[in-house]
């Protein structure tokens, strides 16, 4: 039987998986909105640990999707946080390969 959706849908998609996973995901399109965050606003906006997040960043990082910038603020560490131009490419093309997935 067939649905008429069924015919919208083109699962011939090559998906992301470091952009994929829904932590990464968020990391990149809170990022790919604003020039750059501070780690302490992703913490709070994200809602991931501090432990977890920077694992997240870490791989991003790895990956060349986003660049780290650590220094010292009146004498705290301060990690300031920004998307590259990999990764801003990296996910626009997951969203567009998800509206071609799942249609608009």
């Amino acid at each position: 039987m067939s649905n008429k959706n069924d015919q919208n849908l083109n699962l011939d998609v090559e998906i992301n998986r470091l952009v994929h996973e829904p932590a990464r995901l968020k990391i990149l399109a809170y990022l790919s909105a604003v020039e750059r965050a501070d780690f302490v606003f992703l913490v709070s906006r994200i809602g991931l640990t501090m432990g977890n997040l920077s694992a997240h960043i870490s791989k991003l990082d790895r990956a060349g999707y986003i660049k780290v910038k650590k220094q010292f603020k009146d004498n705290r560490p301060h990690t300031m946080i920004s998307i590259t131009e990999e990764g801003r490419k990296a996910f626009f093309t997951y969203r567009e390969e998800m509206i071609r997935l799942i249609g608009e």
